[in-house]
């Protein structure tokens, strides 16, 4: 068949097509349907993320907030339907209001994660807006800056980038971080992008089955599979001495309550958890490990999917602050053999927990 005749089929049948159609759903009578009726089975991501926008009042952020902003000069740009939004008209180099403190802690809140550019923040000024929103966390296993709270995540073509990975901050710690501080130093010339999932939202569009299953699962989060990775470059003594000082293999939720919003969200660390230590704590008896690994690649991948996901580019100067309660977070590693420099402060959280009668 020539494609002239091709075409001129395919042109025919759609028009055919299209008429059959609507003269189907023209002769229905009209019956509202449970919204999950609307998505096939197929498609539980997009489900997942109306469900959490019509959580929102189906708007990007409530109205107390929108006027907020207006009040303030402040406007937002949205980079996903529920995670993501880069705010202009605030300089967090200088000393902030309560008022503003509190406006950017219920963004942070309703969208999980903020960006800001061309802020150009000292390591101390860094310091200083992460300690608006709590007491910070000195992080142990990375290269310190000259303020003992900042950590450098630096790459190049000597030491290429490895946090490619789907997780959360500080999981090891048995009250992990409430939220990241992250300011972009050097950015390299092509890609260093980070990609940010939402956690909550990435719950909701899990079967019931598999939700029903998860809310008795904990699981041992243990940075000594980080320091596995070291490849012998830390002496065994020193190994040794951290172990002795730093609490290890300490047990969290696979859901997580979170405390100021109430929401449920996935709880997991692709690096941190050790993938056969899963407990049903109902049953008070360990997972099957097949099981145990079914369900951690499955959650790994539920974040994944890109309908929960937002994309930030970087550049020298941007501020990324994300709530670690609720949101993963992805550094793309596409740029070796060029070099990037990230500078971050971990804001102390708490512990986490899971309590159904609490969530939204």
């Amino acid at each position: 068949m020539s494609l002239t005749a091709y075409n001129k089929i395919a042109v025919d049948v759609a028009e055919r097509v299209n008429a059959s159609r609507e003269r189907f759903f023209a002769g229905r009578q009209k019956v509202a349907r449970p919204v999950e009726e609307l998505f096939p089975v197929s498609d539980r991501a997009s489900l997942g993320l109306f469900l959490a926008y019509e959580q929102m009042g189906n708007r990007p952020v409530s109205e107390a907030l929108e006027a907020e902003a207006e009040r303030l000069g402040v406007t937002f740009e949205h980079l996903g339907l529920t995670i993501g939004t880069v705010i202009h008209g605030i300089d967090l180099r200088q000393t902030l209001s309560q008022t503003q403190i509190a406006f950017l802690r219920q963004v942070l809140l309703e969208r999980k994660v903020i960006f800001a550019r061309e802020q150009w923040l000292s390591e101390d000024q860094q310091v200083a807006f992460a300690r608006y929103f709590g007491g910070l966390d000195a992080f142990p296993f990375g290269k310190r800056g000259d303020n003992p709270f900042i950590v450098e995540i630096h790459h190049d073509k000597d030491r290429p980038g490895v946090e490619n990975g789907w997780h959360t901050d500080v999981t090891w710690m048995e009250q992990p971080s409430l939220g990241s501080v992250a300011q972009m130093i050097i950015a390299p010339p092509y890609g260093g992008d980070t990609l940010f999932s939402d956690s909550q939202a990435a719950y909701l569009g899990l079967p019931k089955a598999v939700q029903s299953r998860l809310q008795d699962v904990y699981g041992v989060h243990d940075y000594r599979l980080f320091l596995g990775k070291s490849k012998g470059a830390l002496a065994p003594e020193l190994v040794a001495e951290i172990k002795a000082q730093i609490p290890f293999g300490v047990s969290h939720p696979l859901l997580r309550t979170h405390p100021e919003t109430g929401k449920t969200g996935l709880y997991i660390h692709g690096g941190f958890l050790r993938r056969d230590s899963l407990f049903d704590r109902r049953a008070d008896a360990p997972l099957p490990a097949t099981e145990c690994q079914q369900l951690v690649s499955l959650l790994l991948a539920q974040h994944a999917r890109p309908e929960y996901t937002c994309r930030f580019s970087w550049a020298a100067g941007s501020i990324a602050f994300w709530d670690n309660r609720a949101a993963q977070h992805y550094a793309v590693s596409d740029y070796y053999p060029h070099e990037r420099l990230l500078r971050r402060v971990t804001i102390s959280g708490d512990r986490p927990y899971y309590n159904p009668q609490q969530c939204n």
